[in-house]
């Protein structure tokens, strides 16, 4: 089989303004860079408005090994299966940071027949919202550091200070940093940088249901505290406008289109696990009125990225979600059942590659909590066994049978990286079944008006199967300095490992009977959550011993080279 780039390049392409007629996007509500992607402007969900809205649907996974189990691949995948089956369909993805793809992980547009092209245009830069996001991010960070240098009028405790810098780089020399070393007037103080889709910023992009809503969502950053109590925000900062003249068209989606020409629209790029970990509101609000089907992505496993679709982007977007792709491998939950390590740039263990029955059947337990976990929220869904290469009938079958006695709705086994659209078929018409099919009323998870360590405790034992949760001193202090101030009606965005169901990444299958430790709460006024820190959690990841943008290069031509 060809490489992705050898596919991807051997791909027929149409102009993007043919895709986006396809979906009914009018000529003057794009925004072209170059032939083959563009903006659209928000203007189009006013006019689209009176349209009834699509089908949505969102793709998860079980809790994933560090080389991630194709869900992107699935989700792109199933798009595709859904056209073939003579449904209007649009994709809706995160842009990916091109720290991870010059890193271990490589590009983020999907593989084999199952991508968005040009793969080059969606890993390195795309329309540049990255960059708009750091620099406005690092706007406000110049801000307030000006502010203490101009005698901090603001009476900031400098202690308090919460704003880090963020670059789309792993770049582990910048954890930690000390700032304010250039002159005798400054005040030097210890801050650090985080990759920029750690950034709240971007969270916000994500989030923001209009360029106004973003405004406003800009100035309520807290960036620290005063000494008097009082939250320090961007507004007060007076930068909040500033960075939202940064943002005026980071704000718009880019339209691009997969290997079988359906329409896909790509859109911030938050963390999943110290951020929501989905791709736009906006986009969805587009997509949705332009389409019969709409699939989305939600970051790592149904425990993290999907519960917070759930219960962060739902609740803002007013969208509800009428069918979940669940994606399954074999060697995950091999993983899962027997305790093999896996390592990103290894080999993978023999006994996850050879016939190992023993090992899947206990790790089916995973695939189990993560179908309660979806079905907990009303939402029915199909599971995609998502089939490679040494994959055995035999364990395919054994994987899909067993999901659906655990109640999924559907199971399929998926070939949509080697067949592209005609190996999704099966998978596609699951979908509409669970989608159109009787169910329960959506449910949110928790309250609002919950205080917040009761809203945490129900994602942890109810999400994670913790027993109970143990929040340390110093997080209590945060939750109740927060509360006071007016955050308690917060939802949570729970920050932890994604390869764990737990806070302990060494935790495989389904762990019990543990307790959650929660020894940090950070506030993100703007994005609209609090994220309690379960376990280490790094927001500046490190290059590994062979990045793989060492690999990389340009040809005689000035094409890229290496990307993968």
């Amino acid at each position: 089989m060809l490489h992705d780039f050898e596919i991807a390049k051997s791909a027929r392409l149409e102009p993007i303004q043919a895709i986006a007629e396809k979906i009914g996007l009018l000529d003057d509500e794009l925004i072209p860079y170059g032939r083959y992607k563009t903006k659209v402007r928000l203007s189009a969900i006013e006019r689209l408005r009176t349209r009834p809205l699509g089908k949505y649907v969102v793709v998860t996974a079980i809790t994933p090994t560090p080389l991630g189990e194709g869900k992107t691949v699935n989700t792109i995948g199933l798009s595709l299966g859904l056209h073939r089956i003579g449904h209007r369909v649009a994709t809706c993805l995160r842009q990916p940071s091109m720290g991870p793809i010059f890193g271990i992980k490589g590009g983020a547009a999907g593989g084999g027949y199952s991508q968005v092209v040009p793969m080059e245009d969606f890993n390195l830069h795309l329309t540049g919202d990255f960059h708009a996001v750091g620099v406005a991010h690092n706007l406000l960070a110049a801000f307030l550091d000006n502010s203490l240098f101009r005698g901090n009028p603001l009476g900031i405790d400098v202690d308090s200070i919460s704003l880090r810098r963020v670059v789309d780089i792993n770049d582990r020399a910048l954890r930690k940093i000390r700032v304010g070393l250039g002159d005798d007037k400054e005040i030097a103080r210890d801050s650090g940088f985080d990759i920029t889709a750690a950034s709240e910023v971007m969270a916000i992009l994500g989030l923001a249901r209009s360029l106004p809503d973003m405004r406003r969502r800009l100035g309520r950053i807290v960036v620290g505290w005063s000494r008097d109590g009082r939250s320090v925000t961007a507004e007060a900062l007076k930068g909040a406008g500033a960075m939202a003249v940064v943002l005026r068209e980071a704000i718009f989606p880019t339209l691009m289109q997969t290997l079988e020409q359906t329409p896909c629209f790509v859109h911030s790029g938050p963390f999943a696990n110290i951020a929501h970990g989905n791709s736009s509101i906006l986009a969805d609000a587009i997509a949705l009125r332009c389409a019969d089907y709409v699939v989305t992505e939600a970051g790592f496993g149904a425990d993290m990225g999907a519960e917070k679709f759930f219960n962060i982007k739902c609740r803002e977007s007013g969208f509800r979600p009428d069918a979940a792709a669940l994606v399954a491998t074999v060697r995950a939950l091999k993983m899962h059942g027997g305790g093999y390590k896996i390592v990103a740039g290894k080999p993978l263990p023999p006994e996850l590659v050879s016939e190992n029955r023993p090992a899947l059947e206990r790790g089916i337990d995973n695939l189990a909590k993560q179908i309660e976990n979806v079905r907990e929220h009303g939402v029915p869904v199909v599971v995609l066994v998502n089939r490679f290469p040494d994959d055995r009938e035999g364990e395919l079958e054994f994987v899909r049978e067993r999901a659906l006695a655990l109640g999924a709705a559907g199971a399929e086994i998926s070939e949509a990286f080697a067949k592209g659209g005609e190996g999704m078929t099966r998978a596609a018409e699951a979908i509409v079944r669970a989608a159109t099919g009787p169910r329960p009323p959506f449910r949110f998870l928790y309250d609002l008006e919950w205080p917040a360590e009761k809203k945490i405790e129900a994602i942890a034992t109810r999400m994670y199967g913790a027993e109970k949760i143990d929040v340390a001193p110093g997080a209590r202090a945060s939750i109740e300095r927060f509360e006071s101030a007016g955050y308690a009606h917060l939802p949570i965005c729970m920050a932890k490992t994604q390869l764990s169901l737990s806070h302990d990444p060494a935790l495989k299958g389904r762990p019990r009977g543990f307790t959650f430790p929660i020894r940090e709460v950070r506030l993100a006024a703007g994005a609209g959550f609090l994220t309690p820190l379960a376990g280490e959690i790094n927001t500046m990841p490190g290059l590994p011993s062979t990045p793989g943008g060492t690999r990389m290069d340009v040809d005689e031509n000035g094409e890229p080279i290496g990307l993968f």
